[in-house]
This record gives structure tokens, sequence and C-alpha cells, in this order.
């Protein structure tokens, strides 16, 4: 602990050196800028020149006039090589490759050739700007494939794209994504703000898409800057003002179907000194979540998003940036048929007529929840010299999470492998910082050094109470008396005087059980880093290290080591990179899983496992390693691919509670995730262009539990005696975008195919010689019991939302299945069974069915062929096929989920 605090006094002596040595930049920490003069020959400058930067893989393409003195710059560039094209007239064409990787500003001097001489190409290899010499694999997405690239989700836009435009990514319901085999170890970077905790719309509100101007997301070996969680690495480019002399800005709106209604307003204005960028959006839909059910029900939702960004600067050395963003969404919590029909109490736990045990009637559940997203991220830059930036930041961000449970608490029982509790919260999760960091440009050398101090403030408030008759497990004392009076209906002795007093079903009823906790996580981090360029060798070094302070401390020494060989006669690029990487337990309800099991009441409510309890989540730690090469084919094709392995000691997941959006994270032993992604572009050819993007990945995970709740996936786990799939392992994904735009100013064509081999599925019915205790049917043939792997009796709901079938009969919502089922008739249209006696939780799972999507955009930019002011219209189409298809089934880690029907959404903008 002492050296925790000392290391971290440390840190903050050093900011505090830092800005004393610079006290007197160009760019955001995430950004670089390109500045240069143009002149003729004899050396007098050149105005009104046209100089345009490019990057043909990511489609990154902006341009600039030289002014008076011959000069231009580029700011808020996204970390790529651009290809450089000054054209003026009287003068041949002068190409040069620039590639800015540090804040640290690219100066160039361009000395233009006479028409009729030779042109000056600095670089002109074929294929060549198609590739780049970096040990990490990662991929750039610019706004010119994300504004055309049809996205399924408005809410959560940010996630969908990043599924869509990234290899490694296995697609799940309600915005969520699985990087290389591993959930919620993403974190993003937006402008050099580190944000580390969840992005789905379950849990926080993301920044809206149009604040976006690039991205680049790294998927191999992170360098030492990056840590936290670090399987993906988004790392955001906003959009600026500055230098916007001109006001320009756009004003959409869509609706679309389930009454899904979207209007957003966004504004970039500005001078050379300074700019300010603003968007504002609305949304509201009938199908905000991905529900339980294809059909759609209580599902209705809102957002509204607020997002800010002012570019100052003060001198000619120094510069301010802020970003300032609010969000609010309020959303139901879909039902099923079981929970919106047939009421609970009428049939699918206990009978009761539908009345609660006060004789009022049940109705249909009506959950709800409420996320309110605060973020100010303030940070100033130093042009020390030529070759030194010094920068200088710090950021609050809040998220506050409110969940309502049904005015009725019995509206909230499920089936019995659901939830059993009426659940309400009040969370809150402070996450405030201050970053620094110093970027040095010179010869083969491009380092950084730089500190980061985050703490964390947690605040949970939450509320449980019985609304399952049968969760006690024994009305009686030790001695066999009752548990409660029957005169005052208290109860009488422990261990009556843990649940009882909670449980609403008693007579006289019960109270909520109240829980409140509060800590503070601290975090330290120290990196330095230098990325060394000779000849055809890139080499990245790295060394990172982490100071956790939280529930529970550990400190992480993390090397970081990546190699790149470029092979320019080819145009082929060979990579192997190494990463030593902490990994942090997840904030979200970390007090509740890390502290709960401890508690006497919450113990059995939160299905704690018997054998022992879990102590708190700690930081785990992880050997990765990476090998990849990416190969251009001519100036068309080029192709990246990965091979990774990821050995991990204290791996991360998360539990649901119940048929809540409220979800706590558990730890297991240990992992194994080996896999590989890759990704072919073809740039744009003649209005054509295309990318691919696919993965197999496998998540290993293995007991026994070491830290948060009950999560144990099934009956064999439970015995610590076999590593299992988490839900998010894919044996393979493909995404194939293809956009198509005959001339530059007119009508465009985008169409995406996803297809999802599918994901590890949940509890689903023993099968065959799996069951705990092999089933017959009458005539003595091997049959299927309709219970879940625990043991616990599917609904005819449950059923239904398998796609179960016995011989002719399929499962309604209303009508269960012959139970028990012959082998040769039990079959499923959603899910794939395991042949009999073939199941195995690690080499053989039971799986979600394969899926392919399609999903297609059309539209016009500039329909009336405006010059100032343009009129856009578009048409999307979102699985156009209508596919009947699930992401998952009664997980353990995430529910049960389906994929969006048809959508189709018609949007209208002006733009000026």
């Amino acid at each position: 602990m002492r050296t925790f605090y000392r290391a971290r006094l440390a840190a903050l002596a050093a900011l505090a050196l830092s800005l004393a040595a610079t006290a007197g930049a160009q760019s955001a920490g995430n950004s670089g800028s390109i500045d240069g003069t143009v002149t003729d020959p004899t050396g007098a400058v050149v105005s009104k020149a046209r100089v345009e930067i490019r990057n043909p893989v990511s489609g990154f393409d902006r341009s600039a006039m030289t002014d008076s003195s011959g000069k231009f710059q580029f700011t808020n560039i996204p970390f790529n090589p651009y290809h450089l094209t000054v054209t003026a007239p009287g003068f041949a064409a002068y190409v040069q490759d620039v590639e800015p990787r540090s804040s640290v500003p690219v100066s160039v001097a361009i000395k233009m050739q006479v028409a009729g001489s030779t042109e000056l190409v600095t670089v002109e290899a074929e294929g060549g700007d198609l590739i780049e010499n970096d040990p990490t694999f990662h991929t750039d997405v610019d706004r010119n494939l994300f504004d055309k690239l049809p996205l399924e989700s408005q809410s959560s836009s940010v996630s969908s794209l990043v599924t869509l435009a990234t290899p490694g990514i296995s697609a799940d319901s309600n915005g969520l994504f699985h990087g290389l085999g591993d959930h919620a170890e993403n974190s993003f970077s937006v402008d050099g703000q580190p944000i580390t905790d969840q992005q789905s719309k379950v849990f926080s509100n993301q920044i809206p898409l149009d604040a976006i101007q690039s991205m680049e997301v790294i998927s191999g070996a992170p360098p030492a800057e990056y840590g936290d969680k670090t399987s993906i690495v988004i790392n955001v480019t906003t959009q600026s003002g500055q230098g916007v002399t001109t006001p320009h800005g756009s004003l959409t709106a869509s609706y679309g179907s389930f009454g899904t209604s979207n209007v957003d307003f966004n504004l970039a204005y500005g001078g050379q000194k300074w700019g300010n960028f603003i968007s504002a959006s609305g949304l509201n839909s009938g199908r905000f979540l991905d529900p339980p059910e294809f059909a759609v029900m209580h599902d209705k939702g809102n957002e509204e998003n607020l997002f800010d960004r002012v570019d100052y600067q003060l001198t000619t050395a120094d510069s301010i940036h802020v970003n300032f963003e609010y969000t609010r969404s309020w959303f139901q919590t879909p039902n099923t048929f079981d929970t919106q029909k047939a009421t609970p109490w009428n049939g699918v736990v206990v009978n009761n007529g539908g009345l609660d045990p006060r004789g009022n009637v049940v109705g249909a559940s009506d959950q709800r929840s409420q996320i309110q997203t605060f973020n100010i991220a303030p940070s100033w830059t130093r042009l020390i010299n030529n070759a030194t930036v010094f920068t200088m930041g710090a950021f609050v961000r809040r998220d506050h999470f409110n969940y309502y449970p049904s005015g009725n608490p019995f509206a909230d029982l499920g089936p019995t492998n659901l939830q059993r509790e009426a659940v309400g919260q009040d969370r809150t999760l402070t996450n405030t910082g201050l970053r620094s960091q110093l970027s040095y440009v010179k010869g083969i050398h491009n380092m950084k050094a730089g500190a980061v101090y985050q703490q964390t403030f947690l605040n949970e408030n939450d509320q449980l109470g019985i609304v399952d008759p049968t969760l006690l497990p024994s009305l009686s004392d030790a001695n066999g008396n009752p548990c409660y009076n029957p005169t005052t209906h208290q109860a009488i002795d422990a261990p009556c005087t843990d649940l009882l007093p909670f449980d609403l079903t008693q007579p006289g009823g019960g109270s909520l059980f109240n829980f409140k906790g509060h800590t503070d996580v601290k975090e330290l981090a120290l990196y330095v880093e230098d990325n060394i360029t000779k000849g055809p060798w890139a080499f990245n070094l790295g060394l990172r290290g982490d100071f956790y302070n939280g529930l529970s401390t550990h400190k992480e020494g993390e090397p970081r080591l990546g190699v790149a060989y470029n092979i320019k006669r080819t145009n082929t690029v060979l990579r192997v990179s190494y990463a030593r990487v902490l990994e942090t337990p997840f904030n979200e309800n970390l007090i509740l899983s890390s502290v709960g099991c401890n508690n006497a009441v919450l113990n059995p409510l939160l299905g704690c496992f018997e054998a022992g309890q879990p102590t708190p989540l700690a930081p785990g730690w992880r050997n990765e390693f990476h090998a990849g090469i990416q190969q251009a084919f001519g100036r068309y094709v080029v192709f990246s691919g990965e091979y990774i392995w990821k050995y991990t000691h204290n791996g991360y997941d998360f539990s649901i509670l119940g048929n809540t959006p409220i979800t706590f994270p558990v730890e297991w032993e240990r992992s194994k995730i080996p896999g590989y992604a890759g990704r072919v572009s073809v740039p744009n050819l003649h209005g054509f262009s295309a990318l691919a993007v696919f993965s197999s990945v496998a998540a290993r995970f293995f007991t026994p539990q070491i830290g948060g709740a009950g999560a144990v996936p099934s009956a064999v786990l439970a015995a610590g005696s076999t590593p299992f799939r988490i839900d998010h392992d894919e044996k393979f994904n493909l995404t194939t975008h293809i956009q198509y735009q005959p001339w530059k100013t007119g009508p465009w064509f985008g169409f995406n195919w996803r297809y999802d081999s599918g994901l590890v599925a949940g509890q689903t019915p023993c099968f065959g010689g799996n069951c705990a205790q092999t089933m017959t049917d009458s005539t003595g043939a091997p049959a299927i019991a309709m219970t879940d792997s625990f043991g616990a009796p599917l609904t005819a709901d449950q059923e239904f939302e398998a796609g179960l079938f016995c011989g002719s009969v399929r499962a309604t919502p209303t009508r269960a299945l012959p139970n028990p089922c012959p082998v040769s008739q039990f079959g499923s249209t959603l899910l794939q069974v395991p042949a009999p006696n073939s199941e195995n939780d690690d080499k053989n799972p039971p799986r979600i069915a394969a899926r392919s999507l399609f999903d297609m955009a059309i539209g016009h930019d500039n329909i009336f062929k405006g010059d100032k002011y343009k009129v856009s219209l578009r048409l999307t189409a979102i699985n156009v096929t209508n596919k009947y298809a699930l992401y998952n089934f009664l997980s353990t880690f995430s529910g049960t989920h389906y994929v969006t029907p048809r959508t189709l959404t018609a949007e209208l903008g002006f733009h000026f």
C-alpha cells in the first residue's frame, strides 16, 4: 500500500515539474498535424496551390489552398501515412508521402517544378501507399466509410461500426461486442482521454457517431501508452471546427420501423486559431433494446445527446482543447410472452388466479432504466520546439444508472431459471483523472513518455425483495419450529431471520432489503515507448507500469515489443509482437459482486455457489503474442491478417441478475484465447470500394471461479472438472461491405453481408446421455427432458424462444412440447444441438445456429446539385430478408436476445 502511494505521489510530482518546465501545440493527444510552404524553383512562394492529403485504405481525404505566403496546414489528422499531392497552374504535380505518428507537427518544404520538367515524386512504389510498416495490427476507419455504412443501431452506432468494420469482433445484443474472445476488455481513447468502462447501451451512453472524424481500432499487441482493458483499443479523433472559416453543418431527420424517429444537428465553425464543433441529437424508438422475443413488447426508449468540442490556439506554441458531452437515455426492459401476457402468478411459477398474495392483479412486467452520462475533458498542448510536444489533460466522466422495478413487485417474477426477486438500483460511476505526455520525434526515433492517474468513485444502492414463494429452502428453523410468529408474522430466529424478513410472499408480507456500497478505485500508470524506423525495419519498444488500488491491490510491470519488416519489392510487411498487460476488474456493480456472497441475505439471492465464497475481484495479468502479415496486390487490394495467442491469469466475464439489465463481474482462474483475424480492403476504384473482415476466436475459461457472485454455467462445471467455452466464443464470422458511387456527385449504394457461425448457447435442454439421469420415453427409447442445464423446467415460451420441436410438434408461447421428447424427434431451428452423448462444454458445446444478415443503403448527398446548400436523401434496410435468428439463449452472462427484424428507415438531410 505504501509503495502505491509513494508511486502515486512521484507521478503527481512529475506532472507538476513538467508543467513548471514548460510554462510558457497544435493538436489533441491522439492526432497530428501537417504544415508546409510551397515555393517555385526560384524560391518564390506559390499561393492558391491546391494541397491534398489522402489515405487510400481508410478513405481519409482532405484538401486546402496555400495562402498568400504559400503556407498550408492540416490539423486534427489521425496517425497514419498519407499521400500528399500539390497542384498549381503552370507547375508539374508534386507527390510526397508523409506520416504523422505523434502530436509533433510534420513540416514539409515543397519546391514545385515548371510544367514540362520532370515530375518530383518522393515515393513511387506500386502498392506502397496501401501498406503500413507498423508492428501493431489495426484498422483505420474514416467518415468516408461510415457515412454510407448501413448501421444496425442508432442508439449504439459506434459499437455497430466497430463490429462491422473491425476483424476479431463477435456481435452481441444491445450494442455489446466481444473483442478477440473477451467481454468488455475494450477501451476507448477519445482525443487522448482514456475510457475503459463499458460503453454498450445498458451501461453507458456512447459518443454520437457524427462527432467522430475517424477511428483507429487496435487489435494487435497494444503499445505501452494503452493499458487497463486492451483486447480492442478504439482510438477516436473527434471533429473540430478549427480552420472552418465558413460555418458548415447539417440537419437531418429520419423515421423508420418500430416508430423510430431521430433528429440530428451538427455545426462546425471557427478561424485559423480557434474552432467549435457541436452536435445535438434526439432518438425515440419502439425497439430500443434487443428483446428476448422476435416480437417486440414493452421495448420503448429514447435518448438525447449533446457533444461540443472547443479548440483555441493561445500562442504559436500553446493550444487548449475541451470536449463536453451530456447524454440521457430512458428505456424499458423488454418483456417475454411469459411476463407480458401470462402473468407469473397465473401458471408460470405459481397458480393464484393472476393475483398477488395481497389480492391485487399482478399484470405485465414494467421494468425500466435511465442512464445519464456527463463528460468534460480539457487538455493543454505546448509545442516546446520543432521536435517536442507536451500535452497535459484532465477529465471527469460520470454515469448515473437508475433501474426501476415494476409497480407491483410480483410482476417481476419469472420462471425459476430467470428472475426470483424484485430488484431496484441507483448506481453512479464517476471517473476522474489527469494525463500527461511528452512526445519527441528525431531521426529514426518517435518517443513518448507519460503518466495517467485515475480515481473512480463507485456508489451502489440496491433493493431486493423475494417474490418467488419456492425460493426459501425451508420455512422452519433448525428445531423444526415455524420461521415466523403466526400472530406478529415476524421471523423468530436464525436462519429464519436471514431471508424471511425480505420474503414478500409470506402472510403479512416482508420488506425490501437495502444494500449500499461505496469505494473508490485508484489507478496510476507510467509508460515510455519508442517507435524506431530504420530502413525496412520498424520496432515498437515500450515499458508500462500499472498500480491498482481498489477493493484489492496489484502492481504490474508490462514490457511491450513489436517488430515489422517491409519487403518493398513485393509490398509485404511481416510483423510479430508481444505484450504483457494488466487487466483490471469491471467497475459496474463491482462492490455487489465482490462482497455480496459474504452477506447472508445476498448469498442465496445472487446464486452464490456452495463450495466457499469468492474473494473480492482482483486484477489479472495476461501474456499475449501476435504474428501477422500485410500484403498489397498492385494498387487495388490489400490484405492484413494476424494470429493471436492470449493467456490470462484471473479472467473476467459478467453474470446477469434475473431478467434485468443488471449485470455484475465474475472472475475465473484463467483463460486461453487463440484465434485469427483478417481484413481485405479494396480502395476506391472508379467509385467502387470494398472491405471484408473475418475472424475465428476461441474463448476457453477454466474453473474454479475465484471472484464475484455465482455464475457457474452448468452442473458439470459446478464440480470444477473441466474448462468451458464462454458465450462469446465463435468459430467464424465474416462481414463484407461493398460501396459504389459511379461519379463523385452522384447517388451511392452500400451493402453489408454479415455471417456469424453462432456464439456458445446458454442453458439448453439436456441432450441424450448428457443429462444427469438418462431419460426414456414410454417405449423405453432415449429421450430428452425439457429442462435447462440445471434441471429446471423450461416454460412453453422458453421452448418457443429456442425454436424447439418434437417431431411435427413445435413449441408455441403457450403450448409446450411433449416431455420427455424422443431423441430421434427432437431438434431446434435456432440452436445447434450436439448429437446424443457428444455434448462437451469445451470441445462441443451447444451453439446458436449460424446466420447471414444482409443490410443495404442507397442515397444521394446532393439531390438538387446545390453548391452552398445541399439536400440529401438516404434509405436504409437492416436485415433485408427478415432473418429469424438469435444472438443468444438463456445465457448465464447475457440472457436471451433476438437479432433485429427487418427495419426500414428514411432520412432527409439539409447541409450547408
